[in-house]
């Protein structure tokens, strides 16, 4: 697919939309057109609006129950197959799994079946029917629209098939298509542009620069800290780190982002020279909502990947894209990179990064983050 930007202005005026607990119309290459819905931010008011598609209702024009807008199919609660799998349905080895639902399913159950942080509080009330056919592009992508707006990655999604019935949502309705979703992320990192610089001296590290990145749609912002003047012909001692609010700025001891964060800028000052790349991808990808969502799945036992798969994300949702791309503006194509986690390592010579050397970066563990660190030398096989 070409990359314009308009498909990302597409993509997101549909975040916007589901963020705001509106539906937008999803379009699959083969020309399937579906009513989405957020499901985290869903009502009774925009549930039953949209499930009356189905039912020839007064947003629809179908001509009786079952037979509208939907060609028969009734609206589904789309989940992923991990947050499935916590509420004891049964995979299907497809990625999602859909419910049936209709203009009688009380809103609360739904956001309560998409929030797996609420499962303990709340027990679940199942058995839950599923149903037992292929999912449709418009099905998955609009979870992958869910996940791209900082939500819950889950969504109501109705099909629509009536002529009729397209063309009045689509005077409605926000039109997006399945391509554009699956594209956003990579098209909004090679959109990144350098917008502003300034030397700003930091505790460790006095010169330094610091220089932000701004996708082309306008969205959240990259950072990079050059510490020193990094030789550009030779490998760069690099750094990627996620955003994290709580370990980085309120010095939380849950984890050991910030101590990882400093300690990455003192080593630079040391050896001269580095890059520090601060990328916004809080939570490794799934936001500071969803964070705090798995936080309080920790507090109940889960571990941190349990935690995450239980939210039905996967346990990091991290591209490194972004990371590749600033590094390539700034003139560097070789690192040597601050990191005890081979995904990175992977993860950027997959975007053409060449990565000359794994630089250890541990710190001491304490009371609060034992079982974190723990957890992720033993589930996500970080190098501890």
């Amino acid at each position: 697919m070409t990359i314009t930007n308009a498909n990302v202005i597409a993509v997101d005026r549909a975040i916007a939309e589901f963020r705001w607990g509106r539906p937008v119309l999803v379009e699959a290459d083969n020309g399937n057109i579906a009513l989405a819905l957020a499901a985290e931010q869903s009502s009774p008011d925009s549930l039953r609006d949209l499930c009356a598609w189905s039912d020839g209702g007064s947003n629809g024009g179908g001509d009786g129950a079952g037979d509208g807008g939907s060609g028969g199919e009734s609206a589904v609660l789309v989940l992923t197959e991990s947050r499935a799998q916590a509420l004891h349905i049964k995979p299907t080895g497809q990625g999602v799994v859909l419910l049936p639902v209709d203009q009688n399913t009380d809103a609360g159950l739904v956001q309560t079946l998409a929030d797996g942080s609420t499962d303990l509080a709340q027990p679940m009330r199942g058995p839950f029917p599923r149903e037992r056919r292929t999912p449709h592009a418009t099905e998955i992508a609009a979870v992958q629209l869910a996940k791209a707006a900082r939500l819950l990655p889950s969504a109501i999604v109705l099909q629509i098939t009536d002529e009729t019935d397209i063309r009045t949502a689509e005077a409605q309705y926000l039109r997006v298509t399945t391509a554009q979703i699956a594209a956003y992320e990579q098209e909004t990192a090679l959109t990144l542009r350098q917008v502003a610089e300034a030397p700003i001296p930091l505790a460790g590290a006095e010169n330094c620069r610091m220089i932000a990145f701004r996708p082309a749609d306008g969205g959240v912002e990259h950072l990079a800290i050059i510490v020193g003047d990094p030789d550009r012909h030779s490998p760069v001692l690099t750094r990627l780190h996620s955003e994290c609010f709580t370990g980085d700025l309120l010095a939380s001891l849950k984890c050991d982002c910030g101590e990882q964060l400093r300690g990455a800028i003192v080593l630079m000052a040391e050896q001269g020279s580095g890059v520090l790349l601060y990328l916004a991808q809080e939570g490794r990808g799934i936001g500071l909502m969803n964070k705090l969502r798995a936080y309080s799945l920790q507090a109940d036992g889960f571990d941190t990947v349990e935690a995450n798969l239980r939210l039905g994300f996967d346990a990091d949702e991290r591209v490194f894209l972004p990371a590749a791309e600033m590094l390539r503006l700034l003139g560097f194509s070789q690192v040597r990179l601050l990191t005890n986690n081979p995904d990175k390592v992977a993860g950027l010579e997959a975007c053409g990064i060449t990565v000359s050397e794994r630089v250890a970066h541990a710190f001491p563990s304490n009371v609060h983050n034992d079982f974190y660190l723990r957890t992720k030398k033993s589930r996500s096989g970080h190098l501890l």
